[in-house]
């Protein structure tokens, strides 16, 4: 089932904190319940996914992209990741989740979330997300030629990130070396993959 209740929590929670910038660190704190646990009593890889939409939208609330997307009429959608799973985490634990947007390029934002005990990365994933826009009734090809966010569809980020009076986008951040390896191998992965039977 999916935390609703945490999830307002956090809402809650980031409406009263502090604004950060676009690239900041965004820092909460949680505990690894009973029910996001798999059968060898550690948190579940599966749930971990879940868990990590806690920081993802209260991180986005507080800089500012919430309301870039509401301003525009644009969503924001996973299209794809990556993850590692390096310790375990048991009931009761309480864990810290940084979470961070790296940058973005023509297509893309990329984010990276991680969930620490302490000193140690207990997991990390690295994210893209698309910005969406529902598609019109009738399509302006002028508009999607030019990648309007008005054409719908997938739009660039900058595309959102114009919708700011406040944000310099001049310098687009540039991409750690190991985030453009992962964007080309991405890139050289078949799709739609071959189907095994």
């Amino acid at each position: 089932m999916y935390p609703i209740g945490r999830m307002m929590k956090e809402m809650v929670l980031q409406r009263r904190a502090s604004k950060i910038g676009l690239l900041d660190v965004h820092r909460s704190s949680h505990r690894c319940w009973p029910w996001d646990l798999d059968p060898w009593m550690e948190l579940n890889n599966g749930r971990t996914l879940t868990l990590y939409d806690l920081g993802r939208l209260p991180m986005m609330l507080r800089n500012g992209l919430v309301h870039l997307l509401r301003k525009s009429g644009c969503g924001l959608t996973v299209a794809g990741a990556s993850v590692r799973y390096r310790q375990r985490i048991r009931a009761f634990q309480r864990f810290d989740m940084l979470t961070r947007i790296i940058g973005w390029d023509e297509r893309f934002f990329y984010m990276e979330q991680g969930i620490w005990l302490q000193e140690r990365c207990a997991n990390h994933i690295l994210l893209r997300l698309a910005v969406t826009k529902p598609k019109p009734a009738t399509n302006n090809s002028a508009d999607s030629m030019a990648g309007n966010a008005k054409a719908g569809g997938i739009v660039p980020p900058v595309t959102l990130l114009a919708y700011s009076d406040e944000l310099a986008i001049g310098d687009v951040p540039e991409l750690p070396g190991w985030v453009k390896h992962w964007i080309e191998s991405e890139a050289n992965r078949p799709w739609p993959p071959t189907r095994h039977e």
